[in-house]
């Protein structure tokens, strides 16, 4: 389980940053950065895990709890879909990453990047930690919040373009989505470049 050793270690304001839907076939991109507060309640503490490893709910409660926690600064970013296709998705992932930087309300001393590799043009020091979100507190937190961000976009994208089921597979490439794409094709939430949608758009040109 994720804990708090990772941030005593680099003192002063640490920042764990994550995000989600690098690998759907529509929809933006969002990150996270999460500065939790060194006194976060155990019981909160003991229930941050991995966003991936915790059932829907639990996160909806989890972002819910952590956004009225006192002491907590947290800044969401994201990358549109044209951006996606204009600088492809780990530059568009980075892009989303410093944009949630900049959204907290005090620069961090430090972040924490889940994965292997630094975003570059972060504007304070960085450390690339892989499977972070079972590492440190902090990147957990915030693979929640991009998480529960995401999910919420997609869900409200899916009020309007019922036919994809986005509330249920968040954009995924599932059965239910690629039955809607044959069913009303391509939208402008969908990222061409990928693949799939690529040949889709290929063939129907046939």
């Amino acid at each position: 389980m994720p804990d708090f050793a990772i941030e005593r270690e680099c003192g002063g304001r640490v920042a764990g940053i994550d995000e989600a839907g690098r690998g759907p076939w529509a929809g933006p991109v969002v990150a996270a950065a999460v500065i939790l507060p060194a006194d976060l309640p155990g019981e909160l503490a003991d229930g941050l895990d991995d966003s991936k490893k915790l059932p829907a709910a639990r996160r909806e409660r989890l972002f819910d709890v952590l956004t009225s926690c006192p002491g907590l600064d947290f800044g969401i970013g994201a990358a549109s879909v044209a951006e996606i296709e204009r600088d492809n998705i780990l530059a568009a992932t980075y892009t989303a990453m410093r944009r949630a930087i900049a959204a907290l309300d005090t620069l961090p001393d430090t972040a924490l990047i889940d994965g292997n590799r630094l975003p570059p043009g972060l504007p304070c020091p960085g450390r690339a930690l892989i499977k972070g979100d079972s590492l440190s507190l902090s990147i957990a937190a915030a693979s929640i919040f991009a998480k529960v961000t995401r999910d919420r976009i997609m869900t409200s994208l899916s009020a309007r373009y019922p036919g994809y089921h986005w509330e249920r597979n968040a954009g995924y490439g599932t059965k239910q989505h690629q039955d809607g794409l044959k069913a009303f094709g391509v939208t402008c939430h969908h990222r061409r470049a990928f693949a799939p949608i690529a040949k889709m758009l290929s063939d129907t040109k046939i």
